[in-house]
């Protein structure tokens, strides 16, 4: 394999020895290496039922997608890598994807061969071996075999170079995932837009910058909304992944809470809960799956509360919203709200009874057949009820639930469920019909979280109330016949969560 370049050069910095001796001798001396070939893995066959499907609806196109490649926190230093979750959930590859990496589903007869290329390893006697401090063995370590990567997906694999020939021979109905890979987009487009400049009657199509395409044609945009569509009912390798997503999670949360006497004791306690979750996500999984919300006291308030750089005090609550995600990129998505000192006060537990009855009813109406946004309406029905209850608001709970009203919503301006899977925001390009106005399908996972957050300096609410934030959330499982709360065991009520927290 030819040498290759780091895009991003440091030679101002660089004393990397650059002598034929020492290139030499670098390349030389180094014991063989058996290319030892995986069993395939669990999620390889699922993998290829998922393209299968994806084949389906897409008869006679070539499909493109990319894994994507790692993206750059400051100069030459890149954040972690994390493949597409398209380009994950077709190939079974998860966070040990090799950057760069791209699926082709090129068309046959009868359906699509898939092809994965990907960045081969390379020998020790090249210079990116030591000398390219991105992709060099020396520096982030070897990468796998095609051979392997072929025994490990069950898929055809394809040194990267090998792609160069798929990309100068793209057409205008060439579909491909545009986002994942943003200068792949772009070298496909300008293939596309050169030949139209050569034949322009022909190169109409959909690998242009602004994805427009031609009546009747399926475009990118189509593509991406089947690859969200196809997540929405999750398969039994999905389900499993999910459950044990979960269940680290928990152990993420209790191990907050065995902390909270350190976390107590620093002015900056938010991140002493950020840190002791993130320890759990990278001991029992890839990462976390989305940024940890530690929100304590009145930064509970804020929804979406990520700076953690707050105090944790006594007597107040605290808002931990958090997910483990797994080396299959599948993740959790849990809130619990939790009382510093172990204790609710009057106030505090009579909202937070409030939410879980909320919660709880909105679990109790999930079985098939249902519409998806009846859960939110019904969690909206007891916020309602319970804000008019209590005097906050200016007309009935009926009246206020109506469209034109929804007094209630200032205390809860976030929805009560999304779908959930490889993304923390599952199928988000799914069709509003199959989404939010959708009938539930057993095989779906999503949350259930609703809340109640009164700020600081409300002055529709008592005194008492103000600063005071809650959410519960849970991930569920719709089964044959009802519905399966995959965290119930993660405790949620008063009484458990007083003794999960008990410090006496």
């Amino acid at each position: 394999m030819a040498d290759q370049k780091a895009p991003r050069a440091t030679t101002n910095r660089s004393t990397t020895p650059g002598s034929d001796t020492f290139k030499d001798y670098i390349s030389s001396q180094w014991a063989d290496r058996p290319d030892v070939l995986p069993e395939p893995r669990e999620q390889a066959p699922f993998a290829a039922d998922r393209r299968a499907r994806l084949s389906a609806l897409h008869p006679g196109t070539r499909l493109v997608v990319p894994a994507g490649s790692a993206k750059v926190r400051s100069n030459d230093c890149d954040y972690p890598f994390r493949a597409h979750s398209a380009f994950s959930h077709l190939t079974g590859w998860g966070s040990d994807t090799v950057p760069g990496s791209v699926l082709v589903l090129e068309p046959t007869a009868d359906g699509h061969d898939a092809t994965l290329y990907l960045r081969a390893s390379a020998g020790r006697d090249s210079d990116e071996f030591y000398a390219n401090p991105e992709i060099g063995e020396f520096w982030i370590g070897p990468r796998p075999s095609l051979t392997q990567v072929a025994a490990d997906l069950g898929l055809a694999a394809r040194d990267l170079a090998d792609f160069e020939a798929v990309v100068s021979t793209v057409d205008a109905e060439t579909l491909v995932v545009r986002e994942a890979d943003p200068d792949l987009t772009r070298r496909l487009d300008a293939v596309v837009e050169a030949a139209a400049e050569q034949s322009p009657a022909s190169a109409v199509g959909d690998v242009t910058p602004d994805d427009d395409g031609t009546p009747g044609r399926a475009t990118s945009a189509d593509l991406a909304r089947d690859l969200s569509e196809l997540r929405l009912v999750k398969d039994a390798y999905e389900v499993a992944q999910m459950r044990q997503a979960v269940t680290v999670t928990g152990k993420g949360f209790t191990d907050v809470i065995a902390d909270f006497d350190d976390i107590v004791a620093h002015p900056r306690g938010e991140r002493l809960v950020e840190g002791t979750f993130n320890r759990r996500a990278r001991a029992d999984g890839n990462t976390v799956g989305y940024d940890t919300i530690a929100a304590s006291g009145d930064h509970a308030c804020v929804l979406h509360w990520t700076r953690n750089d707050g105090v944790v005090r006594d007597g107040d609550l605290i808002l931990i919203d958090a997910g483990i995600e797994l080396d299959s990129l599948y993740t959790a998505d849990i809130t619990r709200t939790l009382p510093v000192s172990g204790r609710f006060t009057d106030v505090q537990r009579l909202v937070y009874e409030a939410v879980l009855e909320a919660a709880d009813a909105a679990f109790a109406i999930v079985r098939p057949g249902i519409a998806f946004r009846e859960i939110h309406a019904t969690a909206m029905r007891v916020i309602a009820e319970r804000t008019a209850e209590w005097g906050f608001l200016p007309v009935s709970a009926d009246e206020s639930l109506k469209p034109d009203h929804q007094y209630h919503r200032r205390y809860m301006v976030h929805g009560t469920s999304h779908h959930l899977g490889i993304d923390v925001h599952d199928c988000a390009a799914a069709r509003r019909d199959l989404y939010l106005d959708g009938v539930l399908e057993p095989g779906m996972v999503f949350t259930i979280e609703p809340g109640l957050y009164f700020q600081p300096d409300d002055l529709t609410v008592p005194e008492e109330f103000r600063g005071i934030g809650v959410r519960i959330e849970d991930d569920v499982l719709v089964t044959a016949d009802g519905a399966e709360n995959l965290s119930v065991g993660i405790p949620r009520t008063v009484a458990d969560v007083e003794a999960w927290i008990s410090r006496d």
